[in-house]
């Protein structure tokens, strides 16, 4: 792990592996552009580097990648951002690194599901967006159905420990209209692509405009690692760490990983297209 790399989602360290996913095209100019200027001229205020410790976006990202984060992305607009760097708000499938609302010091990486005025709900592992199944391919399920995970609103079983996780599950049931949840403003629903091992917004409520840090353009780096080497603090598990990385680097790297773009998905023109009513139909 990198020396200044913060730990994304640390609170999630241990999730299972899962098989590999349809990936959306890595082919924008543009996109190569920004992430060559950032690796250039990039400093933590514009770019920083996370490492992923968990399996909760699996196989999107997977335990042990490096991700650069362009912390510009969805900053307030400006001569810079407007000009020289790319503006934009959240949108419908993108990958999003933001600080966890139970306890800010926590930082986690999701998928935006749902932005400001949208409806959701599940049923049956499907997630219906204003009326309308979702294409979801990059999602994995790795166990049986249950009922009060895959569906809501609902009482989910699984809660983030503490007071305040209670407080933002209240939240949450505030903002449930006729069997829907209505995402309020400045507010974004986020999920892990590995919806059976993802503490996420069906847990703990939303995310807050303000809580986002940026966007992850970059996987600069792909090590695979124990979770536990990737959020140990000691100074035996950091020596531990590096000793691995001298012995297996060459090993361990994923080179088929490494340097790759990342893109959200759906395109945002195809994040509502109706599906055909048995598409994505899990067995419960």
């Amino acid at each position: 792990m990198a020396p200044n790399a913060a730990t994304v989602n640390r609170a999630e360290a241990k999730q299972p592996s899962a098989p590999p996913v349809r990936e959306a095209p890595r082919n924008s100019i543009a996109e190569w552009a920004v992430t060559i200027l950032l690796l250039l001229f990039g400093t933590t205020t514009l770019v920083q580097a996370f490492v992923i410790p968990s399996g909760s976006m699996e196989d999107t990202l997977v335990i042990g990648d490096h991700l650069l984060v362009d912390k510009l992305a969805y900053a307030p607009s400006g001569a810079l951002s407007k000009y020289i760097l790319p503006y934009e708000q959240p949108k419908h499938g993108d990958i999003i690194v933001f600080r966890f609302p139970v306890d800010i010091s926590q930082t986690f990486v999701k998928r935006v599901i749902g932005v400001p005025g949208d409806r959701l709900k599940m049923v049956n592992r499907v997630v219906y967006r204003n009326g309308v199944q979702l294409n979801e391919p990059y999602v994995y399920h790795k166990f049986p159905y249950d009922a009060s995970r895959d569906n809501f609103p609902g009482e989910p079983t699984l809660f983030a420990d503490g007071l305040q996780a209670q407080l933002q599950r209240n939240m949450l049931e505030n903002h449930v209209v006729n069997g829907e949840i209505v995402v309020p403003p400045d507010s974004y629903f986020a999920m892990g692509d590995n919806r059976d091992n993802s503490l996420d917004s069906r847990y703990w409520g939303f995310v807050p405009r303000d809580n986002i840090i940026g966007k992850p353009l970059l996987i600069y780096w792909s090590y695979r690692a124990p979770s536990e080497d990737l959020t140990g603090s000691s100074v035996n598990s950091l020596l531990t760490h590096f000793v691995d990385l001298g012995e297996h680097f060459f090993t361990r790297t994923r080179w088929d990983r490494t340097f790759r773009v990342i893109r959200g998905f759906p395109d945002s023109k195809l994040g509502d297209r109706p599906l055909p009513l048995n598409a994505g139909s899990p067995n419960p």
